[in-house]
């Protein structure tokens, strides 16, 4: 098994990695919000909201654990990575538009994904990221 590559960290990667750090320090608040609501309000469906939860913390989980991942360089992070932010672009797109509008929660998901996406494909980061 190769050994981490820690000794050098391009200043990409931990940008990156710290971005993804972020993502998931707000999903996690998130997730605090949805067992909130959960507790406090009487949702329609307890099954369907607990669900969202159930969603909501794996997503919160992945999320740390990419960025973990991502300042020990691991090659499988670029991937996974750009499927989250693809993920996190098509939710922001939902948010510009329909009945339910709501532009500023869409900006704010847009600009770290594509912000990420940017990153990962710098080459810093994919030579970091490259497995030997």
């Amino acid at each position: 098994m190769n050994e981490p590559r820690t000794s050098h960290r391009p200043f990409l990667l931990v940008a990156l990695s710290a971005l993804l750090f972020l993502e998931c320090a707000l999903l996690v608040a998130v997730s605090v919000y949805l067992l909130f609501e959960l507790l406090v309000a009487s949702p329609d469906s307890s099954a369907s909201g607990i669900a969202i939860l159930v969603l909501a913390v794996v997503a919160a989980i992945w999320l740390g654990t990419m960025a973990v991942h991502t300042l020990l360089g691991r090659p499988w992070i670029r991937g996974a990575a750009v499927v989250w932010q693809v993920l996190q672009i098509a939710i922001a797109a939902g948010s510009f538009q329909g009945l339910f509008a709501r532009p500023d929660v869409g900006w704010l998901l847009l600009v770290p994904a594509i912000l990420a996406l940017v990153l990962l494909f710098t080459p810093p980061v994919i030579a970091a990221t490259r497995r030997i």
